[in-house]
């Protein structure tokens, strides 16, 4: 049975894993996971599980140009299947470009439901913060996206030229 759970470095080996299993890059969406960020080290690891608790909590520094952040990820058996992030307020990129919401699910584990799963934990947790209405973005393409969205009430806003791409942007009223 999967569990969401806070970021923790006791995942460390189990991080590594799904983080290969995606590629190089910076694909894990829902992991706040940035292009500075050093996660093969154990300190580098612990710094950055550290950054994301710290975004979390209601108080305690922010990077400039971030917001408060509920990071998790989701965990069946201590295998990291994916990641999935609420962001507790939108500035002017993530309404253009990313949401309130963003997850991913490695490869291996998909067409399980996963992302359904989560993301409905996650419109409960936006919903005990008081959020009226959250917003997902999704690439145009990514049809399995799109459907996890739908199934949980999402309502098509457009599909417009982001940063990242082509986006269909969706709005869940709470």
């Amino acid at each position: 049975m999967p569990k969401l759970v806070a970021p923790t470095v006791r995942l460390h080996a189990a991080w590594l894993e799904a983080h290969d299993e995606w590629g190089p890059g910076l694909h894990e969406d829902g992991f706040g996971l940035q292009s500075t960020d050093e996660v093969r080290s154990p300190d580098g690891f612990a710094a950055w599980v550290t950054r994301l608790a710290d975004r979390s909590g209601p108080d305690g520094p922010l990077e400039d140009g971030r917001v408060r952040c509920t990071y998790r990820w989701i965990v069946e058996d201590d295998r990291v299947l994916g990641g999935i992030a609420l962001r507790h307020e939108l500035d002017d990129y993530l309404l253009r470009v990313g949401g309130h919401i963003g997850y991913g699910i490695r490869p291996s584990a998909r067409r399980r439901g996963l992302a359904t799963w989560a993301l409905d934990r996650m419109l409960s947790e936006a919903r005990t913060l008081g959020l009226a209405r959250v917003l997902l973005a999704c690439e145009s393409d990514n049809t399995a996206s799109a459907k996890t969205i739908e199934r949980l009430g999402g309502v098509l806003e457009d599909i417009r030229d982001t940063e990242l791409g082509p986006a269909r942007r969706y709005w869940i009223t709470l």
